[in-house]
């Protein structure tokens, strides 16, 4: 029962990685001019989560065909990197709704 709840741990270090790689960017537009460290456009920050996304989930790919091909890859380890696939997908997926949510609201504002 621990080890489940190691999987979901290490899941929620992903996001949060994810996360703080997200908040930066955005505190980072945010700052923009403030005078501050040159800011991170939105679209860096989207790039960003996006390529990380894809390289977890490209690991989780190749941990999961070498534990189907008997390579040497444990259980625990596919486990662990589909759960952080899956939770930066999960980030992703949130992210692309908020901007989308955004969009639409200034598309409804009214000049």
């Amino acid at each position: 029962m621990s080890h489940a709840m190691g999987v979901h741990g290490v899941g929620a270090a992903a996001a949060s990685e994810l996360a703080s790689t997200a908040r930066s960017g955005i505190d980072g537009a945010a700052r923009s001019g403030a005078g501050g460290t040159p800011a991170t456009p939105f679209s860096g920050v989207l790039r960003s989560v996006i390529e990380q996304t894809s390289d977890l989930d490209a690991r989780a790919a190749q941990s999961v065909t070498g534990l189907l091909n008997g390579s040497g890859v444990e259980v625990h380890d596919a486990l662990i990197a589909t759960q952080k696939a899956n939770m930066a997908f999960e980030l992703a997926l949130q992210l692309r709704n908020k901007a989308v949510g955004a969009y639409q609201q200034m598309l409804n504002m009214q000049f």
